[in-house]
């Protein structure tokens, strides 16, 4: 008789019924959302703060190139020495004093540049100014030696070298950057899976072993059933749970940002930058390239594989995972058989981030994408940059013989270590239980 589907009732029962289970579905998104709120809020408060920021130009070379701006204001000094500068500038509570020294030569001058403060000025402050400075000095300097600056900045070549595929698929290099992305964020999501999932997997059955309960089950149950029903039954609680986060997430961002006015997506101060240089049309065509990009990835394509390659690598490490759990009486002993897991997804990722965007149909790249343990990974990143369907069918066949068959293997496992208390597997025992 097949008690699967009722394996899989119950385990996905118990797991939505749990009161940890449903306090964490709520409480993490509250959480999490909370966090990014006072960041943002934190964020929002000192971004709108107003500095004043005083210029002693002694060299009378730079000082125009400080126009105010929305949070950032310049005091221009003038006809006053450093010393009496310092203290103008520390009893009126200015942000700090950027001192111009007077220098008859400019590489000199730009070794003596000062900046006070009572404390350590921002980081984002010192890089503008010295970016201010540095331009306009090298102007100076270039003038000096008797260089026409618009002739020179009118020679300034700008080269953007055009792809294109043999059979006329324009192509750019902002195409590797978000099919390079795609493939990074697949293969993060599914580690983060496997892992919070994997491990509830062997958590589970760990605890139904150490009380005993599986004794009872297994009598009326096939191991291999009682196996799958786990994992499958883990597995939908665990999409319940991540739906669930998506949908509190979604709400609580909207709520906090009508009810208490705190912008969770506040521009950092590189958003603003990049935003003022979309005024560039070359800035402009890149965005548009961007966009062009982005139309021309085969959507339909990575959805349909990250969806078969994601449940097959997830059914994949699962096994392992609940054979783990039936092997060992607690958590502290799965950490030996751990790193045989984890090591492939690693690996796996390496290899699609240093080898995939620079030969995605490479030989490296290629083998790995039909090993199963790495071609879940792998393979979602060589997706994008084109992949014959023959090739992802063959790797999902294979991703799926590897599933059934690891199955059958762990299933070994677990029908012997299910029963086993009181002592320490090793893998010379589990190599016995196989083979039993």
């Amino acid at each position: 008789m097949n008690h699967l589907p009722l394996i899989i009732k119950r385990e996905y029962l118990t797991k939505v019924k749990n009161k940890s289970f449903i306090i964490m579905t709520i409480l993490s998104p509250i959480i999490m959302i909370a966090l990014i709120a006072v960041v943002a809020y934190l964020s929002q408060l000192n971004n709108n703060k107003t500095r004043t920021l005083s210029i002693l130009d002694e060299s009378g070379l730079v000082f125009d190139v400080f126009q105010d701006k929305e949070y950032t204001k310049y005091d221009i000094l003038e006809n006053i020495s450093l010393d009496d500068a310092k203290e103008v500038v520390e009893s009126a509570g200015t942000y700090g004093l950027l001192y111009i020294p007077k220098y008859d030569s400019i590489s000199e001058l730009t070794k003596h540049i000062k900046f006070y403060s009572k404390e350590s000025p921002s980081l984002s402050i010192l890089t503008g100014l010295e970016s201010k400075l540095q331009a306009k000095l090298r102007d100076v300097k270039l003038e000096e030696q008797g260089i026409d600056i618009e002739k020179l900045n009118a020679s300034k070549i700008r080269i953007n070298i055009s792809q294109e595929s043999f059979i006329g698929e324009k192509t750019s290099k902002i195409d590797s950057y978000f099919k390079l992305g795609f493939g990074l964020a697949a293969g993060y999501l599914l580690f983060m899976f496997i892992i919070i999932y994997g491990n509830m997997i062997m958590r589970s059955i760990i605890e139904e072993k150490t009380s005993r309960i599986i004794e009872v089950i297994i009598s009326s149950v096939k191991p291999i059933q009682l196996m799958l029903g786990k994992i499958i039954g883990t597995s939908l609680a665990g999409l319940t749970q991540f739906v669930i986060w998506l949908l509190i997430g979604g709400v609580l961002m909207t709520v906090i940002s009508i009810v208490f006015g705190v912008d969770l997506m506040q521009q950092t101060p590189q958003q603003q930058m990049m935003e003022q240089s979309m005024a560039n049309p070359e800035v402009a065509a890149e965005v548009q390239n961007a966009m062009h990009a982005f139309y021309n990835l085969p959507i339909g394509n990575l959805i349909i594989a990250f969806i078969l390659f994601f449940i097959g690598g997830y059914l994949l490490y699962s096994s392992l995972y609940a054979a783990i759990g039936a092997a060992v009486d607690n958590e502290t002993d799965t950490q030996q058989f751990m790193f045989p897991i984890i090591m492939p997804l690693v690996l796996a990722v390496y290899i699609g981030v240093f080898t995939v965007i620079e030969d995605p149909n490479g030989t490296v790249s290629t083998i790995f994408s039909f090993i199963p343990f790495t071609s879940p990974v792998v393979m979602l990143m060589r997706i994008p940059f084109g992949v014959p369907i023959w090739q992802q069918a063959v790797s999902f066949l294979l991703l799926v013989g590897t599933f059934m068959f690891t199955v059958w293997f762990a299933a070994k496992i677990y029908r012997v270590g299910i029963l086993m208390y009181g002592k320490k597997p090793s893998y010379k025992e589990l190599l016995k239980w196989i083979k039993y």
